[in-house]
């Protein structure tokens, strides 16, 4: 069933607003994919942030159009699902994983703003630390030098108590 004008200029603003805060799109083509995994890589891109959806490539060529993705227009044809994420990571790591289990799911391409990604370029996106990843990498080298001051503050009072402590066994023991 077609959509009426109104359903599709519904669909371009939806998917417009979501270009709008995107750092990256990257096209899978799904040609003859089961509905059953369809619907479990929109469970994993749900659970992961990413925008999932198969819409028309004129609807798509509309949403891109004047918008640093413009550039993919060219690469819109054929049976298309287009994952959309603000995570420049995320969107190219679901649908690569995805491909790798189900070869009917093949990434054509991809784009960060204003630069178009080959099928290459997105498996080597796919392969480097999400955001959260990069962020709990950092905190935790921002904290090993500070915990490692405070052990170093930490041993100056422990030294001392146990020189007193031995000190004090060695008395008793003279006086036994």
């Amino acid at each position: 069933m077609s959509l009426n004008l109104e359903q599709k200029q519904a669909v371009v603003a939806e998917v417009s607003a979501q270009v709008a805060q995107a750092q990256v799109i990257v096209l899978a083509e799904y040609r003859s994919l089961p509905v059953e995994a369809m619907t479990d890589l929109r469970k994993k891109a749900r659970e992961s942030g990413v925008y999932f959806r198969v819409l028309k490539n004129t609807l798509a060529r509309r949403a891109v159009a004047d918008t640093p993705f413009s550039a993919l227009s060219d690469q819109m044809v054929g049976p298309l699902a287009y994952g959309i994420s603000s995570d420049p990571v995320a969107a190219a790591k679901v649908l690569h994983e995805f491909s790798k289990g189900n070869e009917r799911l093949v990434i054509k391409a991809g784009s960060m703003p204003n630069a178009l990604m080959g099928a290459a370029d997105v498996a080597t996106l796919a392969k480097m630390p999400s955001r959260h990843e990069l962020l709990s990498t950092l905190l935790g080298t921002m904290q090993a030098p500070v915990a490692t001051f405070v052990r170093t503050l930490n041993e100056v009072p422990t030294k001392f108590v146990r020189a007193l402590a031995a000190v004090r066994d060695q008395k008793q023991q003279q006086v036994a």
